[in-house]
């Protein structure tokens, strides 16, 4: 097994996610007592909400790269950042190591393209479903987006900061998910695609109208993939 790098702690919550899926999948598929070989550079969230709030990403740029760094050093083979928002700084962390980065949107747009899915939602932080930087990847692999709803995206913002990020899911917040999933179904889409790795803790991609796309789920197999040597 190849040996994987993750840059976690974006939240604690996600990077458990990573954890368990990843190593889940990995005895799944070989059995017995088999774990992924797996390093992880585990970060101060609280140092990067607060560069988050000063828009400063010149400087959560280089602490990822730094984190990158580290990994590649102590043996990884290939690296995930494991927050959907930290793909922001994608470029400048994959420029900044040789080994492969695995862009969480880019395994999302490859798996709705062989899936035929041309019109979609995105859901997650105000900071990702706003951005281009992570629309375009999607449109790239031929996914139309529909528009973000202010007040829809101001909503999820919090729940995702103030709830699932310290690890509460709340009966509440389910039920205000479901309301806005039944909402976005009304819309002209194909798909929903949860943007925040741990928007599953409120929502169960199998029991939706919609189909749904986990985004921590989807770039964990992906890692799954490079562990077991696919390219």
């Amino acid at each position: 097994m190849r040996k994987l790098g993750l840059i976690g702690g974006m939240s604690w919550v996600s990077t458990e996610l990573y954890y368990r899926r990843i190593n889940s999948q990995i005895q799944k598929k070989l059995g017995g007592y088999n774990n992924a070989h797996l390093l992880i550079e585990s970060v101060n969230f609280n140092d990067y909400v607060r560069l988050q709030a000063e828009d400063d990403w010149g400087k959560v740029s280089g602490l990822m790269q730094r984190s990158a760094k580290r990994l590649e050093k102590a043996g990884a083979t290939a690296i995930l950042l494991c927050a959907n928002s930290m793909h922001r700084v994608y470029d400048d962390v994959a420029a900044s190591v040789d080994i492969p980065v695995l862009h969480i949107a880019e395994c999302i747009g490859a798996k709705m393209k062989a899936d035929g899915i041309t019109q979609a939602a995105i859901i997650g932080t105000r900071n990702v479903v706003t951005a281009s930087w992570f629309r375009q990847r999607l449109v790239g692999h031929g996914v139309s987006l529909i528009p973000p709803d202010p007040e829809r995206v101001a909503e999820i913002d919090r729940i995702i900061y103030e709830e699932l990020m310290m690890g509460q899911a709340t009966r509440a917040s389910e039920r205000v998910l479901k309301t806005l999933i039944t909402n976005i179904a009304k819309e002209n889409v194909e798909a929903l695609v949860l943007a925040c790795t741990e928007l599953v803790l409120i929502v169960d991609p199998k029991a939706n109208i919609l189909p749904i796309y986990d985004s921590t789920e989807i770039h964990a197999d992906a890692a799954v993939e490079w562990i077991l040597g696919g390219d």
